[in-house]
């Protein structure tokens, strides 16, 4: 097990790589990426589509009677930014507070992605809000979704955020009632709530994309997006176990996190599995261990937030470089700053560099 605050060091890396052929070589796979068309290139998921985005798989619609009230605040969107929006709101007294979610529950992204392998890809003792102040510690370092998901719903509670909410429902439009001095909000189950502040945090990642190929509209066969993993037709769970598919030639369209995650399940269990990748993905070890019980037992009150700050300076968007304290993550994203610092400090003189060799020596790490 891991004590989660290793002496982790800058990265061995071989030194007979060509680094300017190695550029050379992505920034070509990057003018791939650069469509004319831009977010053309994908299909807008109304229509025939509709099904990929606004259906739930998860919680059945139950009928009821449309809402027709005024309240204090309504938070658009109940993911984590509307989590926190309305735990915050609570905690500063204002109780009339109702989230309104598209989906079934709340938790945003943790709420409609459960395919096979889903993990966080950042830090979850970082990643994962309000651990400390409601005393939980995630399993592991890159935490699941099922458990992140968890411990949205255990954010709702805590602070009393299902009192008010109003789930399975979609804002569809929003106007301010000078008459009234509030915003109308129309859904799409007929109500008419008024209310006096609204908190924007729909968020973008709920909405799946789908490619443009040719030929989509026209395909009959089974077609699901991650986001709205079909187990139904797969068999198994977010552990894998996709027995259905053992007599199945599968397309996989896409190798992002995603893709990574999904390909050791569909590749064991498939018949056949077909990986369509536009760009080449950096994979590298995951390095995900358990909790050490003695490290989470030894944390002292301030210690999320000390280990945030931490990961934040030690990260590409960060300081960059940092000399004054360990690097407490050691992941794949506080690498490069560990990598970073360990240039400027091989340096004969690192106080005499200037801000363009440092920030070349930035750009030869990302």
């Amino acid at each position: 097990m891991t004590t989660h605050q290793e002496n982790c060091g800058s990265t061995q890396t071989p030194d007979d790589i060509d680094i300017a052929a190695l550029r050379e070589k992505y920034l070509k796979e990057r003018d791939k990426r650069l469509r004319p068309e831009g977010s053309k290139q994908y299909l807008e998921l109304k229509d025939d589509f509709a099904e990929f985005s606004e259906v739930d798989p998860h919680t059945p619609v139950t009928p009821r009677t449309p809402i027709d009230e005024n309240i204090d605040v309504a938070v658009l969107g109940g993911g984590i930014t509307g989590l926190l929006a309305g735990a915050y709101l609570k905690k500063a007294g204002v109780e009339d507070v109702h989230i309104i979610e598209m989906g079934g529950d709340i938790g945003g992204v943790w709420y409609w992605n459960r395919f096979p392998g889903i993990q966080c890809d950042n830090d979850a003792y970082c990643y994962i809000p309000m651990l400390e102040e409601l005393n939980y510690i995630p399993s592991k370092k890159f935490a699941d979704g099922a458990e992140i998901y968890e411990h949205c719903r255990r954010i709702a509670k805590h602070f009393g955020l299902y009192d008010g909410a109003i789930l399975s429902t979609q804002v569809r439009a929003a106007r301010w009632d000078e008459t009234l001095k509030r915003w109308r909000l129309s859904t799409n189950r007929g109500d008419d709530i008024r209310a006096r502040f609204v908190v924007m945090a729909q968020g973008s990642f709920n909405r799946p994309k789908l490619p443009g190929i040719a030929g989509i509209k026209d395909f009959t066969g089974h077609t699901f997006h991650s986001a709205r993993w079909d187990y139904d037709y797969t068999g198994g769970d977010a552990n894998g176990g996709l027995h259905k598919l053992g007599d199945k030639r599968v397309a996989l369209v896409g190798t992002g996190a995603t893709g990574v995650q999904l390909v050791p399940h569909l590749g064991r269990d498939a018949k056949h599995l077909y990986v369509f990748q536009r760009t080449p993905s950096s994979v590298d070890v995951r390095g995900n261990e358990p909790t050490d019980p003695q490290w989470a037992a030894s944390l002292q009150p301030g210690w999320q937030e000390q280990r945030k700050r931490n990961f934040h300076r030690w990260s590409p968007l960060g300081e960059g470089a940092v000399f004054d304290e360990p690097d407490l993550v050691c992941d794949f994203w506080t690498e490069l700053g560990r990598n970073l610092t360990a240039r400027i400090a091989a340096a004969e003189d690192p106080t005499a560099l200037s801000i363009e060799q440092i920030m070349a020596f930035r750009e030869e790490e990302d």
